[in-house]
């Protein structure tokens, strides 16, 4: 499996940008995708996951009502959509695939295979 992240840039506090992570191979519908994000000087921290049939997605607190995940399984590709950037917004994301089909993980050693990061930059 592999994926490749796209769509990051340098925004203004207040902005929006979509992300997207386009996944190989025939078994994309069959993971749980997630996006991590990682600042500088800090571990990498969950961000959203959603299930293989996109219920329930999870959040984490501080992007609740801003960020949005979504997946489109016939384009193997999953988003997120992030509105009302903040400058603590600021991190590399990275989008990651579970291949045990587990919802709701927020571990990151739980998941299989990462894409490279796409860096997001919110000024002030």
């Amino acid at each position: 499996v592999q994926l490749q992240a796209s769509g990051g840039g340098l925004v203004q506090a207040g902005d929006s940008l979509r992300l997207s992570c386009a996944a190989s191979g025939r078994s994309f519908s069959f993971y749980v995708m997630g996006w991590f994000r990682q600042a500088p000087g800090k571990e990498r921290e969950f961000v959203t996951t959603i299930s293989r049939g996109s219920s329930s997605p999870d959040y984490t607190d501080s992007v609740k009502g801003r960020f949005a995940i979504s997946r489109d399984n016939g384009k193997n590709t999953v988003y997120l959509q992030m509105n009302s950037l903040k400058p603590e917004d600021t991190a590399i994301y990275y989008c990651a695939a579970d291949l045990s089909g587990r919802p709701g993980v927020r571990t990151a050693s739980a998941y299989d295979y990462w894409g490279q990061g796409t860096q997001v930059t919110v000024s002030s």
